[in-house]
């Protein structure tokens, strides 16, 4: 119990005097961290006559530490006003109060405000009051508290909006009667206690068990049977756990304050207990018409200000609108005149009304501002309400300006509903500005739209435009023809076509005048042609490198689209002049734009001046002045050309200079092939070998002598041939393979000569005996032997593999 009463955090609530102790409370709240609790507490008070034995049933119920009496000493007041504590072991959170004893001589048998005000607070702030009693008063008219709690019905059902709270009536010291009966005529005083109270029209048939939850409890002597006593307390502690619960003893409580504002509702209850004027004075004496209707005025005006439920009316509607704003703030305002009406009724009427008037001009000034914030949020709400439904509808495929035109009048409509909501009935304030407001937002909305959906129904088909354009006449331009712009044209008249009928179709919903919708439609058509125009003067600028492709593809690549070989049957000139002319062609086609039907002779002009620059000087010899000295076509503006004749002038040049390698490594290869087909002397060559080499032929015919010595140096003509492989070394070119023969001239030749000497040297170290085998020649002899007859085979049966490096090339 020690370790228990360590933790209950006792702290004076309220004082002797009645002072609240808010900075003990707000301790007191931090030490048992009540503020994190939230809903899930529970708050205890016990009230009854003094020394009864309040503190001590508090101490052994809950672990508490309040100070108890001491009977030695006799009996007098031990607990002066109230004792707040945390009731320890006990789950969830609960706090008890300890109120001081009714019925003191310390107050005094004619002040007993304090004593109702305690036993007010009590029940207004507890979910759980013990009412200590005797068992010997039970059935007593002035015992158990009757005055009091006659008092305290009457005056909670008038000051605090209804709550269940749980009564437990203790009968302590309890005789040899049994609980059952002494049970039935305590719930009948108390019964009776609750029909004599005077109650509002509202709750004149309310039950007593709409409000409170009566139960019994008997405990015994804690003098006389102790042991009793604290096995009776114990299990009546059990019934405190989980007392929030369904089925607890404040299972079924309402209007719970947080836990983090129990000490501010606590302190504002105590707050206007105290200030209540009929409670603490019980009578008093009538004052002049006039002063009191003004001073109830002024109460009701500053009971209105701090009204809760206005003051939440009033913190919502400044961020965000307030279902129902008219009837609540019609209703706040009703009650505030209701009972101003109340109090005033027995007052003069003409100072009544009067003041009754200045009441209620001070309240709508009070809440115009509110209303003017309630109607902003209208307007802003509606408006976003029609900005959604207008994208909706639009996005639903509903024309344009039949959605704009119901949207906002269905809006206007919300609007005039909801500003009529809005509305109060003690004042008639006019909304129509805001309305008007609404109306202009509507409809620059739809202006800003309107734009928006234009310029992206125009990028939309400008973007299809460009699709469908740009890359076929980049193809067509690509294959320049005769037929390059008529099928451009027709293209562009194709896709135009295509296109303005559907953003003609498109532009319906928007129900505009005939010449704005024809100004869209011509722009869509001079962007399709700007579209072409664009595209062929970007190609223009690269009329050389698509000059140069198409000249590279017919010089190089056959009717059949195969790769030329040179053989030296080609006619290079007139190749060359075909794929020139191909180039003119192209370039002639990219001169100038050409979407209208007029003719122009740009081609013709071209080709005379850069094909047949001869012809042109023939036929125009009494014209000195270049056709292409100039910067203009004939019959061609300024506007729609690509490239002045000038500009035309300079890229054949160029193109001329970049062709002419070509050419060159064509007439090159055609040559380089004719020689390597071509390896017997010319035919006068052979004739005049027959006719001077006849001496040197009969001179051999005498001395047969000379035919072994060319026999001789043949064979090592050809061995030499065969080592060296004259004709691959010469494939290159003649100078590389005299280069390649010279470093291999000498080693083959010391290896020859090195072969003959073995073989010599063999053949006379061979003085064997008859009938022994001759040994093997050396194997390097018998390869040079094999080698040299190989040679001499190859040599005789493949004469043509040898005659021409062109032959011996195209073999491998």
């Amino acid at each position: 119990m020690a370790d228990k009463s360590d933790n209950c955090c006792s702290t004076h609530l309220i004082d002797g005097d009645g002072e609240f102790n808010a900075g003990g409370i707000d301790n007191f709240m931090k030490e048992v961290k009540l503020a994190e609790c939230g809903l899930s507490y529970a708050v205890a008070a016990i009230m009854g006559p003094q020394s009864s034995g309040k503190s001590t049933l508090l101490n052994h119920l809950f672990g508490t530490n309040f100070r108890e009496m001491d009977a030695f000493r006799g009996r007098s007041q031990t607990t002066k006003g109230i004792w707040l504590a945390h009731c320890v072991g006990i789950e969830p959170c609960t706090l008890v109060m300890d109120l001081e004893g009714t019925d003191g001589r310390e107050r005094g048998e004619d002040d007993t405000a304090f004593e109702k005000q305690s036993a007010l607070f009590a029940l207004a702030v507890s979910d759980i009051v013990l009412i200590n009693m005797w068992c010997h008063d039970i059935g007593r008219e002035q015992a158990a508290n009757k005055p009091l709690l006659k008092t305290v019905f009457q005056v909670m059902m008038r000051l605090f909006s209804p709550r269940k709270t749980t009564l437990i009536f203790v009968i302590r010291d309890k005789t040899r009667t049994p609980l059952e009966n002494l049970e039935p005529v305590l719930r009948e005083d108390i019964q009776k206690i609750w029909d004599a109270v005077p109650k509002p029209e509202a709750h004149r048939e309310t039950p007593l068990s709409e409000f409170f939850n009566v139960e019994v409890v008997a405990l015994s002597s804690f003098e006389e049977k102790e042991e009793q006593f604290r096995e009776q307390v114990a299990s009546l502690r059990q019934r405190f756990f989980h007392s929030i619960a369904p089925g607890g003893l404040a299972g079924d409580r309402r209007g719970v304050v947080p836990a983090s504002g129990f000490s501010f509702s606590a302190q504002q209850i105590w707050k206007v207990i105290k200030e209540n004027k009929d409670l603490d004075l019980p009578a008093h004496k009538v004052m002049v018409a006039t002063v009191r209707c003004e001073e109830i005025a002024n109460e009701k005006f500053s009971s209105f200000i701090e009204n809760e439920e206005w003051h939440e009316l009033e913190q919502t509607v400044q961020y965000q609108p307030v279902p129902g704003f008219g009837r609540k703030l019609t209703s706040i305002l009703n009650v505030c005149l209701s009972e101003y009406d109340a109090e005033a009724t027995y007052f003069d009427e003409g100072v009544r009304t009067s003041k009754r008037k200045q009441l209620e001009d001070k309240l709508l000034q009070l809440v115009q501002p509110a209303y003017q914030f309630m109607l902003g949020h209208i307007r802003t709400g509606t408006l976003d309400k029609f900005k959604e439904a207008f994208d909706t509808a639009l996005k639903e495929g509903k024309g344009f300006a039949s959605a704009a035109r119901d949207c906002s009048e269905y809006s206007i409509l919300q609007f005039d509903e909801a500003s009529a909501g809005a509305d109060i009935d003690q004042a008639n304030w006019d909304s129509s500005k805001v309305r008007e407001k609404l109306r202009r937002d509507i409809d620059a909305h739809i202006t800003a739209v309107r734009g928006a959906n234009l310029s992206e129904l125009t990028s939309l088909y400008e973007t299809k435009l460009n699709e469908a354009l740009a890359d076929p006449v980049e193809a067509l331009f690509d294959g320049a023809s005769n037929d390059t712009w008529p099928a451009i044209k027709k293209l562009l008249r194709r896709e135009t076509e295509t296109a303005v009928t559907g953003f003609s179709n498109e532009l319906l919903g928007f129900e505009m005048d005939e010449a704005t919708k024809n100004k869209m439609l011509s722009n869509l058509e001079n962007h399709a042609r700007g579209i072409v125009e664009a595209k062929a003067k970007e190609e223009a600028g690269r009329v050389l490198i698509r000059m140069k492709d198409r000249f590279s593809t017919l010089f190089s690549h056959d009717a059949e689209s195969m790769p030329r070989i040179w053989t030296g049957k080609e006619d290079i000139r007139a190749i060359t002049k075909t794929a020139r002319s191909a180039s003119v062609k192209l370039l002639s086609i990219m001169a100038a734009i050409r979407l209208d039907d007029e003719a122009d002779n740009i081609e013709s002009t071209l080709s005379l001046a850069l094909v047949d620059p001869k012809a042109v000087a023939s036929s125009n010899k009494s014209i000195s002045a270049d056709p292409l000295a100039s910067s203009t076509w004939d019959k061609v503006p300024s506007s729609k050309t690509l490239l002045t004749p000038v500009q035309c002038k300079s890229l054949w040049r160029q193109f001329k200079t970049e062709t002419e390698y070509t050419v060159g490594q064509a007439i090159a290869a055609q040559e380089a092939s004719r020689r390597n087909n071509n390896w017997l002397p010319p035919p006068w060559a052979i004739l005049a070998l027959l006719i001077l080499g006849f001496n040197e032929f009969m001179t051999l015919l005498r001395n047969p002598l000379y035919l072994g010595v060319i026999f001789i140096a043949f064979l090592l003509f050809k061995a030499l041939w065969v080592q060296l492989d004259v004709a691959d070394a010469f494939r290159n070119g003649a100078l590389p393979g005299i280069l390649a023969l010279s470093t291999k001239l000498v080693p083959t030749v010391m290896n020859i000569l090195k072969k003959l000497a073995d073989e010599g040297q063999t053949g006379g170290s061979s003085a064997a005996p008859q009938n022994n085998p001759p040994p093997p020649p050396p194997k390097t002899l018998q390869s040079g032997l094999s080698s040299s007859a190989s040679s001499e085979v190859t040599s005789s049966e493949n004469k043509n593999e040898y005659s021409s490096p062109s032959t011996h090339q195209k073999l491998q």
